[in-house]
């Protein structure tokens, strides 16, 4: 038997690492329909799992999508509630050929562990569970009470779990909500997430001519929408960085000055590990704004794929009536999707080249998040981060989103702490992701003592 927790934790970190591989081992994909039956598998993979924690309520919650999964334990009257949610679907793996092994068969080389999934949010999940098992095996019984709910459309946009809380929103009632779905600075400097930026995914078609044509025979006078569209997006976003789009920066974004020393501090190691990354020689934006304000608090406009004309193998002098692009916009907090997408569908037409006509289509959004340092919640999460690694986390912007977190906020009314145990080089969407195993042990101690200190 185990002297302590910590003890009991170390001595089965090896089993949670295997159980983590079998959980990584499922590919659910949630935006690829031929993936459905693996997203299945993966959700009921987490029911079993928590019907092997002694969760007395666990239920796999179908809809139009992918499933949720539910688990409560609640039989503490005298103690508070919190509320753990996370998903189990992971992104689509192109491109493949980057990989250095199998995205879906776990590799575990200098101290990470390999797959898609590892770190989001697979990875970050096995922290939770097995953090609840230590104490459910360990200590006999949970210190508070607990309900989780997990999601398998977290990576498509996440329509059912949104709807799910609108609709059930009583019995996800809780005193706070706990996310580990975030990273950290560093393994030696922790930190924990006090706002997410909000996402606007969208689609924009360029059409042209009714249909393609021969650039011998046309070119000159036919409109090429591929063309257009490269216009369109440059003015749209200049070279500087800048977005000229209207009222996009208008959203004010408070910001602490402790966290604003930080930047200053960590600005030129933290412009060196993002060179070193990418595998680039300069950065591109706003430079001169620290990396860490553009990160986690400036809004962006990207370009993820355009598709039109020609792309094969060889030559063909083709004229495409049509072009697409996938375009997103990171949202500071406080700025509402749909609104911003009204006004980027109107700077889409004004800035739409003559002899044109385009398609606007909002393909899914979410508002972003903050949460004060000061709150109950937050600061036992950074005392209990501070208890594992000796050192304070300091507050930190995360420019990723998750939407999940202002629903909460918004619905439920309850503080969200955003705890999470990535690395910033742990490549999440991106081909070779990982989990460190190091976190992987740290995140299960912090976890646990995170429980221990929520109870009265």
């Amino acid at each position: 038997m185990a002297d302590s927790m910590e003890e009991y934790i170390k001595e089965n970190t090896d089993k949670y690492i295997e159980e983590l591989v079998s959980w990584l081992k499922i590919p659910s994909i949630s935006t690829l329909p031929e993936h459905a039956g693996d997203v299945r598998s993966a959700a009921i993979w987490a029911e079993n799992k928590l019907l092997a924690l002694g969760f007395p309520v666990v239920e796999v919650i179908e809809g139009d999508g992918h499933p949720l999964v539910f688990a409560e334990w609640t039989d503490k009257q005298d103690q508070p509630t919190l509320l753990i949610y996370g998903h189990y679907d992971v992104q689509p793996v192109d491109p493949l050929s980057e990989w250095r092994s199998s995205p879906f068969e776990p590799r575990i080389e200098n101290g990470s562990i390999y797959a898609r999934g590892a770190t989001d949010d697979k990875g970050q999940l096995m922290v939770v569970f097995a953090a609840l098992e230590a104490w459910t095996k360990y200590r006999g019984a949970l210190p508070i009470n607990i309900k989780i709910l997990l999601e398998g459309e977290e990576e498509a946009g996440g329509a059912s779990v949104e709807k799910y809380l609108y609709s059930h929103g009583r019995r996800l009632q809780a005193d706070a909500a706990l996310i580990c779905d975030t990273h950290m600075n560093s393994l030696e400097q922790p930190s924990i997430i006090s706002g997410l930026r909000g996402i606007l995914y969208t689609e924009i078609a360029v059409h042209g001519a009714k249909t393609d044509l021969h650039s011998g025979s046309y070119g000159g006078v036919a409109p090429n929408p591929v063309h257009a569209l490269c216009l369109l997006i440059a003015r749209l976003k200049g070279e500087d960085g800048r977005i000229h789009i209207d009222k996009i920066y208008d959203a004010p974004v408070a910001v602490a000055e402790e966290e604003k020393d930080f930047w200053k501090e960590n600005r030129q190691s933290l412009e060196a590990r993002l060179l070193v990354e990418m595998g680039v020689d300069q950065l591109v934006g706003e430079n001169e704004l620290s990396p860490h304000e553009r990160l986690g608090v400036r809004p962006t406009l990207e370009v993820h794929g355009i598709r039109g004309g020609f792309t094969g193998e060889g030559a063909k002098t083709v004229i495409p009536a049509e072009a697409l692009a996938k375009v997103s916009l990171r949202l500071p907090a406080g700025m509402d999707p749909n609104q911003v997408f009204t006004v980027f569908a109107k700077a889409v037409g004004e800035n739409l080249p003559t002899g044109y006509e385009v398609d606007v289509r909002n393909l899914h959004g979410g508002a972003g998040f903050s949460i004060s340092p000061e709150n109950r919640y937050v600061k036992n999460a950074a005392d209990a981060i501070e208890k594992t690694y000796g050192r304070r986390p300091v507050f930190m912007r995360e420019g990723g989103s998750i939407p999940i977190a202002a629903l909460f906020d918004g619905i439920l009314g309850i503080p969200v702490v955003l705890m999470g145990f990535g690395l910033p080089d742990d490549g999440a969407h991106g081909p070779n992701e990982k989990f460190s195993l190091a976190q992987l042990y740290n995140g299960i101690c912090t976890v646990a003592e995170y429980l221990d200190r929520l109870r009265k």
